[in-house]
Order: C-alpha cells, then sequence, then structure tokens
C-alpha cells in the first residue's frame, strides 16, 4: 500500500505536488520570527510555585520534566496510534464506525463537535487543515468494546491502542489534578469540598492523537497544520514527536517550541483564565510543519470544568462551559473561526451582538 492511501484524498493531492489546499488562517498581523523560544520549564518533583505563577502569567505555556509518565508507554503509544494512523483511509473510517465506539476518528480540522465529529466551518467550509487524528473521551473508555460482528482484522491493534490510552490517561490525569491545585494555590483559590471538580472536571478530560502528513518531495512546502487559537480547556498537556512545529505567540511575535525528549508541554486555557480574572493568559499557538519530509504525532490531553457550573469572573459575564462551547461551535460554523471570551466580555460588541442572535 502506498502511504497516500492512508490519509484523506484531498491531502494526496498537496503531498503528490498537485493544487495547494485552501489554507487561510485567520491571525494578528504580526512579525514572524523563525527562531526557537525557550519556555518556562516546570519540574513536577519539586514543583517551585514562584516559578509556576510567572510561568502562567507571563507565558501561559511551560515544559514540564520529571513528571513520571513511562517512556516505554509513550513509546507504545506512539507506535500503535501511528500504526492505526497509517491503515487506509476508509478501514480507519469504517474501524471506528463499525464498533459503535465514543472514540471517533477526524481529519482537516482541529474544530470537532461534543461527539468528536468535525464540524463544517460555514463560509470557510472548503479550507482544509493537513491533519488528521482520533477523539477518546477518556471517561467512555471502560464501556468501549473492540470486539466486532465481521471481526475486523485490526482489532488486537484496536483493543491495544485502547489499553494503552487507557492507562497514558490515568497518568495524564493525574498531573493535571496536581497541576492544577498547585496553580489555584497561586491564585488563592478555595478548593474545599467539591470546588475542585467544578472548576478541574476529570470526567471531561478527553485524548486526541493527531498526525501531520510528511512528504517524501516537499512538495507541499510548509503546511498549516492547527489554525492560530487558544484552547477551550482549563489545561492541555502535549506529548509530541521530535518533528516539531508547535509555534506560540509572545508579545506580537511568533516563536517556534523545540521539542526536547521526555518532557510535556503544558499549556493553559481559556477557562483558566476566566477562572483567574485574566491574571493568567490562554496561549495563542499553532502548528505549521516545515519539515516535509517526516510526518508529525502528537497526543493532546484536554480538561474543562463541569458542564454546567457558573465561572463567574469581574471580567466576563457568567457562564457555564456548555455556554461556552455552544458559542464556540456557532461562531465556527457562521464565521469559520473561534472567537472564545471575547464573546463573554459584558461590554464587548461581540457578546451584545450574540445576545441579539440568541
Amino acid at each position: 500500500m502506498s502511504i497516500n492511501e492512508s490519509y484523506p484524498p484531498a491531502f494526496r493531492r498537496v503531498i503528490s505536488g498537485g493544487d495547494p489546499l485552501a489554507t487561510a488562517e485567520v491571525e494578528p498581523a504580526v512579525l514572524v520570527r523563525d527562531e526557537d523560544i525557550k519556555i518556562p520549564v516546570i519540574d513536577l518533583e519539586r514543583l517551585d510555585k514562584e516559578i509556576l505563577r510567572e510561568a502562567c502569567k507571563e507565558w501561559g505555556i511551560f515544559r514540564l520534566e520529571n513528571h513520571g509518565v513511562p517512556l516505554a508507554l509513550t513509546s507504545r503509544l506512539q507506535e500503535i496510534s501511528g500504526s492505526l494512523l497509517s491503515l487506509p483511509f476508509e478501514n480507519k473510517r469504517e474501524l471506528f464506525a463499525a464498533v459503535n465506539s465514543p472514540l471517533t476518528y477526524f481529519w482537516g480540522t482541529p474544530a470537532l463537535n461534543p461527539s468528536g465529529d468535525a464540524l463544517k466551518r460555514g463560509a470557510q467550509a472548503s479550507n482544509v487543515h493537513m491533519l488528521e487524528g482520533f477523539n477518546v473521551p477518556l471517561s467512555k473508555l471502560p464501556t468501549f468494546s473492540t470486539s466486532c460482528d465481521d471481526g475486523d482484522a485490526h482489532e488486537p491493534k484496536l483493543e491495544s491502542f485502547r489499553v494503552l490510552i487507557e492507562e497514558y490517561g490515568r497518568h495524564i490525569t493525574r498531573i493535571a489534578v496536581s497541576l492544577f491545585e498547585a496553580i489555584a494555590q497561586t491564585l488563592s483559590l478555595q478548593l474545599s469540598g467539591n470546588r475542585r471538580s467544578e472548576y478541574l472536571s476529570e470526567s471531561t478530560g478527553l485524548i486526541r492523537v493527531y498526525r501531520y502528513p510528511g512528504s517524501s518531495d516537499g512538495a507541499a512546502g510548509e503546511a498549516l497544520g492547527m489554525e492560530v487559537h487558544t484552547d477551550s480547556s482549563v489545561i492541555s498537556i502535549l506529548k509530541e514527536d521530535e518533528t516539531g512545529g508547535l509555534e506560540v505567540m509572545k508579545g506580537e511575535d511568533w516563536f517556534c517550541v523545540k521539542p526536547v525528549a521526555n518532557t510535556l508541554i503544558v499549556n493553559l486555557g481559556d477557562m483558566m483564565q476566566a477562572i483567574s480574572d485574566d491574571e493568567y493568559k490562554s496561549v495563542t499557538h499553532r502548528v505549521k510543519k516545515k519539515n516535509m519530509e517526516t510526518e508529525r504525532h502528537s497526543v493532546c490531553y484536554f480538561v474543562f470544568p463541569k458542564r454546567d457550573y457558573v465561572i463567574k469572573s469581574s471580567n466576563y459575564k457568567p457562564f457555564t462551559y456548555s455556554e461556552f462551547e455552544a458559542q464556540v461551535q456557532a461562531d465556527v460554523q457562521s464565521s469559520g473561526t473561534k472567537i472564545g471570551l471575547p464573546r463573554f466580555r459584558p461590554n464587548s460588541p461581540l457578546f451584545l451582538s450574540s445576545c441579539r442572535e440568541i
């Protein structure tokens, strides 16, 4: 099988040197610096809260070392997920549909609905981003059966993937809880009783496994894998391979974040920014793959507040995460891009217009 057969048909034209895809992105007019930047480093075994506070306030992103996730686990997870993503395109779609699972396969956009299916992007519906992947809601994994009526030959791989992602999920959830509790202390948030699970609900945790295509002849040039965005989460935790491509905005410039072996990248999302009354920032970032001869693989964990918990902030109108998510989806479907927190500023024209729309 040609590796091209594993990619969605729309990707193959680009990889083989055909017409480029429409990959228009919405981003501020900024100077792009093609250089690496050293983001703050947090040691989870000897967590320094002052360094953590500075990283959250000035950066919204940091590198995590001594995190306790076994290297053998992440290596095996990358191997199995890569094997599944390398299946022929139609096989991937049929496999995940056949097992009637909560796991979904998506491609061409990072914007998904709550079920994990790709959102149609209104005016930008024809635009395709060079990525594909699996969406895995961790709370539903225990009830997920990989047995198919027709005995699919790929079931053993899928079962291995389920076991590995469940183990990885336990580790990464532990890390997210530990980090959130430490961040909450730097903000003097009260986490007594059920408050911590309201701010950070483990039941909302999900993992997305991404693959960004490679090209033997470099036909696609510099490919837009993930558009300019902030995450909607409280915390996001990224494990990437050595290919690179993650870029963050610092001030008015873009910088590359170089991969470092056996570390994780942690970034704060919109919910943390709202919870902190804008003291901490939801970092603006994107993925642009410059080395087109190598595929890029990454695994990202996202966790959110309880869906019905009301987030109160002096800078935003009270809202629940479910309301925020619904507004983001409406914006993506109507305008093709996420607007996010500015929608919820009481004096913002965006907020007033969304009220009129409702």
